[in-house]
This record gives C-alpha cells, structure tokens and sequence, in this order.
C-alpha cells in the first residue's frame, strides 16, 4: 500500500534527525496520533504536510518520495 511507504520514509528522516514523534508532532502543530497514524500507513499525508515535513527535517520534498520497490 502505498500510504505505508509515505510513512516508513517519514519515520525513517524524522530518526535519522533525532526527533521523537512528539517533537515532530510539535514543530508540526499536529497531534502526536496524527503523525502515528501517518507513519503507520493508516493515513495518507497531504502535499502541504509532506512540504512542511520537508522543511523541519532540513531535507528535500523528493527525499520523501517512496522509491518503487
């Protein structure tokens, strides 16, 4: 499913950054069971989350790109 690719590679920058879900979920101005249920697949990010996830992580949209596996 493509929502849980979305979220591995959120889960996987926001770790590689140090962040915590609820640090993330701060910066973001969102519920930490939002950001759960984004990371875990069960809801797809918008286009202005993925920008502003983007932003805060210090890396590109394209970076959060699911690769076709």
């Amino acid at each position: 499913m493509e929502t849980d690719k979305w979220g591995r590679r959120i889960r996987a920058f926001r770790k590689l950054k140090g962040l915590t879900q609820e640090g993330l979920a701060k910066k973001l101005g969102i519920s930490v069971s939002v950001l759960g249920e984004i990371e875990r697949g069960s809801r797809l990010p918008t286009e202005d989350f993925l920008k502003n996830v983007a932003e805060i992580l210090g890396i590109q949209r394209e970076d959060l790109e699911p690769s076709d596996e």
